[in-house]
């Protein structure tokens, strides 16, 4: 940990490079951590406003949202979970780059055009983030209330240790987070958004969506880096 804090402060000092093809940057950009160039790959493409899935334009809800629509009103993100923004999800879930959620947040906040009165974040179980030592989503959330100067709260708990849901079915995902969350606080406001780091089938923002709607916030919204689509079976 002290290792990766100190390689981040001197490459601080270093003349900025882009992270990916590591050519210098413009001095106009020295803050930034990519090139005009390598921003490309992070740039967005055309999606639903509703779900967040890759579609043809950029309709406030496509077929599937009309016919089944989500529990939520928006969802934001940056990507799809692949080379080169996963990795650094990666690295900060796995390799405790804490920094990385900063860097994260930045490529997020210019998509949030419409932004909520209070950002919160998907909880983890006490036991799995004494295990992990941090909650991804906490961090994430903290870096996007600074830099859209949205208010942060914690409201939800996770009153049980879930199987991991990566592998299992939308079914297998709905039974597995079935009574896993419980509302702390009731936010006093009308639009609240979610963050997460990776949003697959929508399963875990639909329990925490479901919580915050019956409890009489009007509408939400999602914040994540990556919309995934479910791999085909």
């Amino acid at each position: 940990m002290l290792a990766q804090i100190f390689h981040k402060y001197i490459a601080d000092l270093l003349p900025s490079h882009c992270e990916l093809c590591l050519l210098p940057i413009q001095a106009q950009a020295q803050s930034a951590s990519f090139c005009h160039a390598c921003l490309a790959y992070f740039a967005p493409i055309e999606r639903c406003q509703r779900c967040g899935l890759p579609c043809v334009g950029e309709p406030e809800q496509c077929g599937q949202c009309l016919t089944h629509p989500p529990l939520w009103q928006r969802l934001y993100c940056v990507g799809d979970y692949q080379a080169p923004l996963a990795s650094y999800v990666q690295r900060l879930k796995y390799q405790r780059q804490f920094w990385q959620a900063d860097k994260l947040a930045k490529l997020l906040s210019p998509q949030v055009t419409e932004p909520a009165e209070l950002i919160t974040y998907v909880p983890l179980h006490w036991q799995r983030c004494a295990r992990r030592g941090f909650n991804q989503s906490e961090r994430l959330a903290h870096a996007l209330s600074k830099q859209l100067a949205i208010p942060l709260a914690n409201v939800f708990s996770r009153t049980r240790v879930t199987r991991p849901q990566q592998g299992l079915t939308r079914t297998q995902r709905l039974d597995n987070l079935s009574d896993a969350f419980a509302l702390t606080s009731l936010p006093n406001v009308n639009r609240v958004a979610i963050v997460d780091d990776v949003v697959t089938t929508g399963t875990t923002v639909h329990h925490l969506c479901k919580l915050l709607l019956d409890a009489g916030v009007k509408n939400v919204d999602i914040y994540c880096i990556c919309r995934t689509p479910e791999p085909s079976s």
